[in-house]
């Protein structure tokens, strides 16, 4: 295909990326001697062709939508033909990146730079209603960052035009279901509030670095959209009320375009919004059952008070004993069960991105082999992995081969793990029913103390609070240069490590830990993320 040329015109030069429907060409138009993107629509060689009609419509209605909005926040189209019997759109090539990859490449994007994107997607936004026309389909793969910093709204493949014929089918549901607002999954006709929600679940997944709604399947995540409200975002700061704004369920009780404009205007300045704070759910003040002395922890949320984070405070108690649980592998390093076996860790591809949520589907097995996707897309467990229904209590998916083996088992704390080359790659998960901390984070910062002073090059790269699946937690990641006398079956050179803990409101305090050779961390660090999302207590 490079260096086909269209209609006399437009020379491709190379792919510069692609997705469900279609791929984008760099592309050089040698009538006006300037470059442009040229995009593909790949889907049509793979349809019926009784399909082939509604995807030029479909392909004719984007340009026909664009070329209508006329905003510096809007991808122009600059032409629309055909070749080879198939649509092609020819528009303005901005140099730079998605925010979807941004996500992918940095973890999160700062809130007051999310909220200056967000800010100009809602221009073309305003821009694009006030022309009659609805985008339907804003998610962070459709906005684009380039590298003058401008931020621009694209791919208008499903937008609706006022008095235009649908070209949809009855039923059908067209969008990326993650970004779909509740009332679209619904099956009722979308408005520019519609858009105004995917807005703030795309801004959701720039400052947390994952999908608001997010679960194992397409039917628990449109479930997830229409009943479940989102983990409390930590990361948005001044961000937040706005996204709680934008994110409610009725359409009618989200902000209009004007007043979200304002809201975002304000966090882009690093100013927190009052108008925004006013749309924020309020509810009672509440404290769990733990009582003075018993050392359990209580929650305190706001009472009819305008927007905050939730805080964690502890509750007077007398110090408990200390008993600390060393994750790093220099302690408690059991032989794993099974000798001679050694499976090298997997390593994924870059398409492998998504991976199963913490909500497990109601159609999973209980036990056995998942239902492998072959690819590792999103919401999905890669081909040759398996379900572990642990006995301690607890669920989670591995690559095939993996060996269990009980580390700790005292005192109300049990300890397992898993390897498939004896402890040279190592998943751990622990679960503490009497816990000496009263958080995570006062667990793990205990930790880092004592492995400053007895692992060599130990360094800490991260240790922080965060919350998991709405409960208290915490993050810790570090490396260290491990030797061959500090503990047995061990595997000297630089290690790399990451431990997620968190704890439930009855005070049980769960981690999930995996180490790995350093230079094998890229991969270590995907097969962890898939690892946590899969994670279920019983």
């Amino acid at each position: 295909m490079q260096g086909l040329l269209l209609a006399g015109r437009y020379r491709l030069v190379e792919s510069i990326g692609s997705g469900g429907m279609g791929r984008v060409w760099r592309a050089h138009d040698e009538v006006l001697h300037r470059a442009v993107a040229v995009k593909e629509l790949t889907a049509a060689l793979y349809v019926a062709e009784s399909e082939q009609s509604v995807l030029l419509a479909r392909t004719r209605a984007e340009a026909r939508a664009a070329a209508r909005i006329n905003h510096s926040a809007v991808v122009t189209v600059h032409d629309v033909l055909e070749h080879d019997g198939r649509p092609w759109i020819v528009m303005e090539l901005v140099e730079g990146e998605s925010l979807a990859d941004a996500v992918k490449e940095h973890g999160r994007i700062e809130p007051r730079e999310a909220a200056r994107i967000g800010l100009w997607v809602l221009r073309a936004l305003r821009a694009a209603h006030a022309a009659g026309v609805l985008h339907r389909d804003i998610k962070p793969g459709n906005v684009l960052l380039g590298r003058d910093r401008r931020v621009l709204l694209t791919d208008f493949g499903i937008a609706q035009i006022d008095g235009d014929t649908t070209i949809t089918r009855t039923g059908e549901v067209v969008g990326s279901v993650d970004y779909l607002a509740p009332e679209r999954v619904r099956g009722h006709d979308p408005g520019p509030a519609s858009d105004l929600w995917a807005l703030g679940a795309t801004l959701y997944t720039a400052v947390e670095g994952r999908s608001p709604f997010r679960r194992t399947s397409p039917i628990g995540t449109m479930q997830a959209v229409v009943e479940e409200e989102p983990a409390e975002p930590v990361n948005a700061g001044v961000l937040g009320p706005v996204l709680a704004a934008l994110l409610r369920k009725d359409p009618a009780d989200r902000p209009g375009a004007e007043q979200a404009e304002q809201m975002l205007a304000e966090a882009a300045e690093g100013r927190a919004s009052s108008a925004a704070q006013s749309y924020t759910p309020t509810v009672r003040a509440a404290y769990d059952t733990a009582e003075p002395g018993t050392g359990g922890t209580r929650v305190q949320t706001a009472a009819t008070t305008p927007y905050r984070p939730m805080t964690i405070e502890p509750v007077p108690a007398p110090q408990k004993r200390h008993r600390l649980r060393m994750f790093a592998l220099v302690v408690a390093l059991a032989a794993v069960i099974g000798g001679g076996v050694a499976i090298a860790l997997q390593h994924f591809g870059a398409g492998g991105t998504g991976s199963p949520d913490g909500s497990a589907s109601t159609s999973s097995p209980r036990s056995g082999d998942a239902k492998p996707s072959g690819k590792g897309g999103p919401g999905t467990v890669p081909a040759g992995w398996k379900r572990h229904d642990d006995p301690v209590g607890f669920s989670i998916y591995l690559p095939k081969g993996w060996v269990r083996s009980v580390s700790i088992d005292k005192d109300g704390l049990r300890q397992v793990d898993y390897s498939p080359d004896k402890g040279k790659h190592l998943v751990r998960v622990a679960v503490d029913t009497d816990p000496d901390f009263s958080s995570s984070y006062k667990h793990m910062s205990d930790l880092d103390e004592n492995l400053a002073g007895r692992l060599r090059d130990y360094r800490q790269l991260l240790l922080k609070e965060e919350l998991f699946r709405d409960q208290p937690g915490a993050r810790w990641e570090y490396t260290w240069d491990a030797l061959a006398k500090d503990a047995p079956h061990y595997f000297p050179g630089p290690y790399h490590a990451i431990d997620v803990g968190y704890m439930k409101s009855d005070g049980t305090e769960y981690a999930v830990y995996e180490s790995s050779p350093a230079d094998e961390w890229t991969a270590t660090k995907e097969q962890f993320d898939r690892i946590l999302r899969s994670f279920q207590e019983d």
